[in-house]
C-alpha cells in the first residue's frame, strides 16, 4: 500500500492518533474518522525505553489494518523505541504503510531507511524538539517522511511547543522531496501555522479523540489546515 501512502501525502492530510483512542471501541471509533474523510491513521509506539510509557504493538495493528485499507485509507506507523531495525519488519508484514523512527534512537539512520523500503513501505525520520533540523540534512533522498515533534515524545495530550512552525521553516529545504509531518499539540488553534510553515501531514491525537464528537472535531483541524 506505499503507492497509496504515497498519493495521500500528495496533499496536505490530517492524521488522527489512535494513541488518544478508546481501546475499548477501537475499530468504531477508526471507522468514525474516515467516514468523516480521513485517511492516514496514525499508529503511535512506544517502548518503555526510548521514552517512559509503552503503547501499542504489531497485533494492535493487524486489527485495524484491513478495516483502513478497506476503507481506502493507510495506517502510519511512528516507533518511538529503542533500536527500531529489531522491529521494523513485524510492524510491516502486519501492515503498516509507513514506518517512522526516531534519528535519536539509532546510529544507522540511512541503513533503516533502506530497510524500511526495502519492507515495501515509505520510509520516515523523525527529530525530536531538541534536536536541530540539520541532523536530517544528510538524509536527503533517503527519506519519504521527516517527521518533527511539536511535542516531546511520550505522552498525548501536552502543550504545543509555539517555536514549531518556525523550526518546521527551517526544515523545509533540507528534506528535499519528503514530506514534513508534525506530532504534538495539534488542533484548530496550531494546525494553520503548521500547514502555512510547511507540514503536509498534521497527526491530531487528543485534539480529535478526546472530544466528544471525533468525526467533527476531525473536520474543523482538517478546516483550519486547508487539508483533507
Amino acid at each position: 500500500m506505499s503507492d497509496r501512502m504515497q498519493e495521500l501525502i500528495e496533499s496536505p492530510r490530517v492524521a488522527p492518533s489512535i494513541l488518544s483512542a478508546d481501546f475499548a471501541k477501537l475499530g468504531a471509533q477508526v471507522e468514525e474518522v474516515m467516514d468523516a474523510g480521513a485517511r492516514v491513521i496514525h499508529f503511535d509506539v512506544m517502548d518503555g525505553r526510548f521514552v517512559p510509557p509503552i503503547t501499542i504493538g504489531p497485533l494492535v495493528l493487524a486489527s485495524i489494518a484491513e478495516q483502513v485499507h478497506s476503507a481506502g485509507g493507510v495506517v502510519d506507523v511512528h516507533l518511538m523505541i529503542a533500536e527500531p531495525d529489531r522491529h521494523i519488519e513485524a510492524f510491516a508484514e502486519a501492515g503498516a504503510d509507513s514506518i517512522t523512527f526516531h534519528e535519536e534512537a539509532t546510529p544507522h539512520a540511512h541503513r533503516t531507511l533502506a530497510a524500511v523500503r526495502e519492507l515495501g513501505c515509505l520510509a520516515g525520520v523523525a527529530i525530536n524538539p531538541g534536536t536541530p533540523v540539520e541532523a536530517v540534512r544528510e538524509l536527503r533522498g533517503m527519506a519519504d517522511i521527516v517527521l518533527c515533534m511539536t511535542v516531546n515524545p511520550g505522552w498525548g495530550g501536552q502543550s504545543f511547543i509555539a517555536t514549531s512552525p518556525d523550526k518546521v521553516e527551517r526544515l523545509a529545504p533540507l528534506v528535499g522531496d519528503a514530506r514534513i509531518e508534525v506530532d504534538g499539540g495539534v488542533d484548530p488553534g496550531t494546525a494553520g501555522s503548521l500547514a502555512a510553515a510547511g507540514a503536509r501531514l498534521l497527526v491530531a491525537g487528543s485534539a480529535v479523540f478526546g472530544a466528544d464528537d471525533p468525526a467533527a472535531a476531525y473536520t474543523e483541524i482538517a478546516a483550519a489546515a486547508d487539508a483533507a
